[in-house]
């Protein structure tokens, strides 16, 4: 085959606008004469089909292809929306191939988007290694936003959302889920986990002997949608009550999670002292008392109580000031 139309097939198999030629080392090269194309990571929505953006409609209507886990699923998104991109399937079977194509048809100048199934791309989806690759070959990667419904879930749950750890979906296996659940015991951060209908009453068991059955969480199920159903409390009483209604086992969840309050108070408390062990060794009661208040953003009351016992311990024959010391003016 002669090598002009090797590199025409070649072209037309990945899709890739503009020309391309053989090398020497019998590879195909593609010759970019313009700028490369964008990837575009859009949103869509979880569950209630108007939760769709206006950018991420006229993103979707503008682009040369859409990259979807599941076509048939997304077909029925775009047709409502009456767009006509075509589709190329890309899950995670597939994704190391289809990968390659896609970064040739950027390199050529194409622009791609990417959806989920449902909510923001890569979240517990396929598309990391094309964004990673995208990246790599200083190929622009715009995000468009919209729902995510960890997000979602957690913006209703009652659950203290300032600091949080996404986990996703945890091992299917009882053994492996209990070790991976064990691992984030003494975790201080609200946890999101999501988790399929199947398989939820063990998780909810297993997470009342690893976190116990007092410990404050929140259940989110079919967001969005006609049956959404958000229900915080402890997780014994939230696992009767699922157990106590079959309607409620239906759907996709979202579980959220109190941190280990008493982790971090320990934490804490372990951090101030190794402060105030290294100020005593140099400064005064009070000296020490002021800066470690400055630095940590703790209670002076708390701070000077350990200050005065770990300095005890230092020097037992330590009399500790009386008020008229004024030692935390």
């Amino acid at each position: 085959m002669c090598k002009h139309r090797r590199a025409v097939e070649a072209r037309a198999a990945f899709g890739v606008k503009g020309p391309a030629r053989l090398t020497n080392a019998n590879k195909v090269e593609f010759i970019v004469p313009g700028k490369p194309g964008t990837l575009y990571i859009v949103a869509t929505p979880i569950g209630n089909l108007d939760d769709i953006s206006r950018r991420a409609e006229k993103i979707l209507s503008s682009v040369d292809l859409i990259l979807a886990e599941d076509t048939r699923h997304s077909r029925k998104l775009l047709n409502r929306l009456k767009i006509k991109t075509p589709l190329l399937s890309c899950h995670e079977r597939n994704e190391d191939k289809v990968t390659t194509k896609i970064i040739a048809r950027l390199v050529s100048g194409s622009n791609v988007a990417l959806i989920a199934d449902a909510g923001t791309p890569l979240i517990s989806d396929p598309g990391f290694k094309l964004v990673r690759q995208a990246h790599g070959s200083n190929i622009a990667v715009s995000p468009v936003p919209g729902p995510t419904a960890l997000i979602a879930a957690l913006s209703a749950s009652g659950i203290p959302p300032d600091r949080f750890l996404f986990e996703g979906f945890v091992p299917e296996k009882t053994v492996a889920r209990r070790k991976y659940l064990q691992k984030l015991a003494g975790e201080s951060r609200t946890m999101i986990f999501y988790e399929a209908p199947h398989r939820i009453k063990a998780f909810l068991d297993d997470a009342i002997t690893i976190f116990g059955g007092q410990r404050e969480a929140s259940i989110a199920r079919e967001l969005t949608k006609k049956f959404e159903t958000i229900r915080q409390g402890k997780i014994a009483g939230l696992t009767e009550w699922l157990a106590g209604d079959a309607d409620q086992g239906r759907g996709e969840f979202v579980v959220i999670i109190a941190g280990n309050k008493d982790e971090d108070k320990t934490a804490n408390k372990s951090d101030l002292t190794a402060l105030l062990s290294v100020l005593l060794k140099s400064l005064t009661l009070k000296q020490s008392v002021q800066i470690a208040t400055e630095l940590s953003g703790a209670g002076r009351n708390e701070i000077y109580a350990l200050a005065v016992a770990m300095q005890k311990k230092i020097s037992p024959s330590h009399k500790e000031p009386d008020s008229g010391d004024n030692l935390l003016d």
